[in-house]
């Protein structure tokens, strides 16, 4: 199975520079401590193309990685108890590599 680079562009209901702002973070980025999970980053945005303040990233050897990550309890508990009432709009991506002579 390929690689997956799993991305999420976020904005939090948070103040900007708040506290509260500064544990959710904190919150998402325990999510690298899991075992599937690979290079986690997180981002703050600097362009004005999006409204999107915030950036995860990570990346999964497998598929089977990324579906264990998405039932992970840690990572349900953090869409439930943070994910869902902290953002206010987001957008997901998931790629894998492509390689151009596949088109």
């Amino acid at each position: 199975m390929a690689m997956i680079l799993h991305t999420v562009a976020f904005k939090t209901k948070h103040k900007t520079g708040s506290r509260e702002e500064r544990e959710f973070l904190e919150a998402g980025m325990a999510l690298a401590n899991l075992p599937m999970v690979k290079n986690f980053e997180c981002y703050k945005q600097t362009g004005r193309k999006n409204p999107f303040e915030f950036g995860f990233s990570m990346v999964f050897d497998s598929d089977q990685d990324y579906d264990a990550y998405n039932r992970h309890p840690e990572h349900v508990a953090f869409v439930e108890n943070r994910w869902n009432t902290e953002v206010e709009d987001f957008i997901e991506l998931d790629y894998t590599r492509h390689e151009i002579s596949e088109i």
